[in-house]
């Protein structure tokens, strides 16, 4: 889909965050005299107006005959199209598109690397742009990450290779903008968003469609993965990654094939899984038809992302360490793993979206932190799972009725000795716009500087 094609039709835009006002601007830039109708909310609606664009026209109201009325409807990533509304726009012959299927639609020749999985994305597309940068290669790193690809239509000179993180909100996107990527890295497949999916089963599918409907000439896949193993792709080359004929890892050391290529236990990636996905991103540079084992080595050199595994430091005996991105049990438990043999007091709940924290209980069983504080909405319905599993063993359990509270009790349990590990395993929604906010609250909390510990390294072109 290329903006040109909305030229003279009846074109809306779904949201003014990040995404939708870069949305706006890139559409405005292509067609300055095309009139565009926004729905926001109230507050976001103030914000519009004062672009002062006589254009663009404000509703705030997104209703189904509304949107319906459209053509195209440009929405933003955290907006479902299983909305009751959205579904009743569709029927009435409106197309929902997202601000990446217009990039990669004005971006057919790109060499793009697009990088989704539950778990660990955005370290993986960051290390891949650091590694191609410290090879010499001009590399873009956006997307879900925090920069929106429309945020950089025409970059000046243009990057050799893009390092694309996808959310499931916008691996659709991909296929609807008509261009097929060059590389496209699955990490890994657990439950999640299944409130904007509405199934388990539907965000398996949308996160897969990366693969399915985008058919990247070459797939790069976790052999680990039971539900990517599974996969067959026809139209795909397929190289794996966690294979012993390929790059892997055998306890620390790193191997492609049977040669042994480096030791990674020093390398500034939290958690075993981050030293795996190193295994990913040489794959995908192979794949781009990169000699990927020099590279290597500049993994040393890597900044770790903010708000994921991210130690803030040291204060009166106790480390804290902030990975407010984790939103799934699955992400808290990899979390507990990298301080295993630790006195842990892991602080964990958040919105409700319906995950099931039996797999996080089981594993309670056989080795349990310190201590489980939970909080948020979903804080009694894990702390219920947990009961009775704590009366029968010796880690403590508790209640907190907010952050500030949870990091009390957690400093109280430690006394002095050990690590105050945020891992929520559930997302922010409620107390907080976001994951870094519910981060940057932690670090205040903690005793640090929450502008110190938010940059994200690497960003746009270089």
């Amino acid at each position: 889909m290329r903006i040109s094609q909305l030229d003279g039709r009846r074109v809306a835009l779904w949201g003014w965050g990040r995404e939708g006002r870069a949305a706006y601007r890139a559409l405005r830039a292509a067609l300055p005299e095309q009139t565009l109708t926004l729905f926001c909310s109230h507050d976001e609606a103030a914000d519009a107006r004062g672009l002062g664009d006589a254009r663009l026209l404000i509703e705030t109201a997104a209703s189904a005959e509304r949107l319906g009325a459209f053509e195209f409807v440009i929405k933003s990533p955290g907006i479902s199209p299983y909305r009751a509304e959205a579904v009743a726009a569709v029927e009435q012959g409106a197309r929902l598109l997202g601000g990446t299927a217009l990039w990669f639609g004005e971006h057919a020749d790109a060499r793009t690397v697009c990088v989704t999985g539950t778990k660990g994305k955005s370290t993986t597309t960051s290390l891949l742009a650091h590694l191609l940068r410290a090879g010499g290669h001009r590399t873009a790193l956006a997307g879900n990450i925090g920069l929106p690809l429309l945020e950089l239509m025409a970059p000046s000179p243009p990057p050799e290779f893009w390092a694309i993180e996808l959310s499931s909100y916008q691996t659709g996107d991909v296929a609807a903008g008509g261009v097929r990527p060059e590389v496209a890295v699955a990490l890994n497949v657990f439950p999640e968003h299944l409130d904007w999916h509405g199934s388990h089963a539907r965000y398996v599918e949308d996160k897969l469609r990366l693969l399915t409907d985008a058919r990247p000439r070459t797939a790069v896949l976790n052999a680990n993965d039971a539900t990517l193993a599974a996969l067959q792709l026809p139209d795909s080359r397929v190289l794996w990654f966690g294979r012993e004929d390929g790059w892997h890892l055998r306890g620390d050391l790193l191997y492609r094939g049977d040669a042994q290529v480096m030791d990674t236990a020093s390398l500034p990636l939290p958690g075993r899984h981050n030293r795996g996905n190193l295994c990913a991103v040489l794959t995908a540079i192979e794949a781009l038809g990169l000699d990927a084992a020099p590279l290597a080595a500049h993994a040393a050199g890597f900044r770790p992302l903010p708000h994921r595994l991210q130690t803030l430091g040291t204060r009166d005996g106790l480390t804290y360490v902030n990975d407010s991105i984790s939103t799934t049990p699955h992400a808290s438990l990899a979390a507990l793993d990298c301080y295993a043999g630790r006195r842990i007091a892991i602080l964990v709940g958040g919105h409700d979206r319906g995950v099931d924290w039996g797999a996080f209980a089981d594993a309670m069983r056989r080795q349990a932190p310190l201590a489980i504080v939970t909080l948020g909405e979903n804080g009694p319905r894990i702390h219920e799972l947990l009961a009775p599993l704590a009366a029968q063993s010796d880690f403590r359990l508790s209640a907190a009725r907010d952050l500030a509270d949870a990091v009390a009790q957690a400093r109280a349990v430690l006394a002095g000795d050990g690590v105050v590990l945020l891992s929520p395993g559930a997302p922010s929604f409620g107390p907080y716009r976001d994951y870094v906010a519910r981060g940057r609250h932690f670090a205040e909390l903690a005793g640090f500087d929450p502008d110190a510990i938010s940059a994200i390294p690497g960003l746009g072109v270089a």
